[in-house]
């Protein structure tokens, strides 16, 4: 049973959530993978999708394992692992080689020599490539081909989107990881996985974006034509909507959360100058002293907007980067606990042009509601990316040399142990 064993953690800012998933064998049509199991707990020595001290992540991390093993019985000895932070870095980059066979037949081989090619870029000393993934590939002069091998040619080109992170902090992270006893299987960056839970394969095609509004970064990932176009993680997220509500009503920051979540609105102009509600239930609860009872909504969604649209603002600015600003034809998909905001939805469409709506977990079976939230969309699809990768081995085409950084990283840690 513990081979049939996935799980996927997310380690945010503000909480760290595990999501895990069991296959369930019937006949072989019915095997499907089910969810048995999601736990939250707040996290610890991470800030703004950095380590700032491995003890308190690493403690953070065991109370998230503990519970999840006495919740679903099982041992977890393996983890998919998600990482965000402003540090990751996206880059386009070509890889051409011969074709190795004489009767010019491209082989697996092949395609991964070229995927090597694109490799051979240069990687800044501090960073380290955390994914290459083949956008599209070139035969001879033929374009846009998907999956060359078996097709016949003298010259393969390939097109690769390589995504690099800070090697200090992707060190510090799987640090604190190992350091609870658990192996590693892969990092994805979280935007990537949360897309696998979230946009079917048709949206993918036409064109389609992932934002998510996590506590103190905001990550993207863009595809078309079935395939990722671009990923960043902007260092903006909900926290900072509700550091503005604090300044602006000058009241404690667990207040101003609490104002944000009930009252707070992206949309300033549904309320009138006299529309105001008070607080006083919500001061004593969190045992303010000395806060005004009475607010005025406009004014709270106008703090709220004003930062609402400079996060849409940042994520046109990474669309205008890759042409496809107002170009997405199946829309951006929201997630994460910044987009439960009331009127987000309608601030996306607005700023970004596009057809907008909250993401919705489409793709894995699961009885137990607390999955479908938003806050568990990145854990649920790093379940989703595990059961895709154990059942084809590898998803993209050249993956023998895809993802090498984590053994990297295993091999250094376990020669730090005495």
């Amino acid at each position: 049973m513990k081979d049939d064993i996935i799980a996927g953690l997310d380690i945010g800012s503000s909480s760290i959530r595990l999501v895990v998933g069991q296959h369930f064998f019937g006949d072989e049509v019915n095997e499907r993978m089910q969810i048995i199991g999601a736990i939250e707990v707040p996290s610890e020595g991470i800030s703004k999708g950095a380590v700032n001290s491995i003890e308190e992540t690493t403690s953070s991390i065991s109370s998230c394992l503990e519970k999840a093993e006495r919740l679903v019985g099982v041992p977890i000895s393996k983890v998919w692992v998600s990482i965000n932070g402003p540090h990751i870095k996206c880059e386009k980059s070509r890889g051409v080689v011969a074709v190795g066979k004489s009767d010019g037949e491209i082989t697996e081989d092949d395609v991964e020599r070229a995927v090597e090619a694109a490799q051979a870029m240069s990687v800044p000393p501090n960073y380290e490539i955390l994914h290459v993934i083949p956008v599209k590939f070139t035969v001879d002069n033929q374009e846009d081909i998907r999956d060359p091998i078996g097709m016949t040619g003298v010259r393969l080109e390939v097109e690769t989107l390589v995504i690099q992170g800070l090697s200090s902090q992707i060190k510090n992270l799987t640090k604190a990881i190992y350091r609870t006893g658990i192996d590693i299987e892969d990092l994805v960056i979280s935007p990537l996985v949360a897309a696998e839970a979230i946009i079917g394969p048709k949206q993918k095609e036409l064109g389609a974006a992932l934002i998510n509004i996590g506590a103190s970064t905001t990550s993207l990932a863009v595809f078309e034509e079935g395939e990722l176009l671009h990923a960043a993680v902007l260092p903006v997220g909900s926290e900072h909507i509700t550091s503005d509500v604090a300044i602006g009503l000058r009241c404690p920051i667990n207040l101003a959360e609490r104002i944000k979540i009930e009252y707070g609105n992206a949309n300033a102009n549904q309320f009138g100058k006299k529309d105001e509600v008070n607080i006083s239930e919500l001061i004593e609860e969190e045992q303010v002293d000395g806060v005004a009872e009475e607010v005025s909504l406009k004014y709270i969604a106008e703090i709220i907007e004003a930062r609402v649209e400079e996060i849409f603002e940042k994520v046109d600015e990474e669309l205008k980067k890759i042409e496809r600003s107002g170009m997405l034809p199946a829309g951006v998909f929201l997630t994460g606990a910044g987009a439960k905001l009331t009127g987000i939805v309608d601030a996306a469409k607005k700023n970004l042009r596009l057809p907008a709506c909250l993401g919705a977990n489409k793709n894995i079976y699961t009885v137990i509601d607390k999955v479908n939230d938003l806050n568990f969309q990145t854990a649920l699809g790093l379940v989703v990316w595990g059961d895709q990768k154990s059942e084809a081995g590898i998803k993209w085409p050249g993956g023998a040399v895809v993802d090498k950084s984590v053994e990297k990283i295993k091999k250094w840690f376990s020669s730090l142990i005495p």
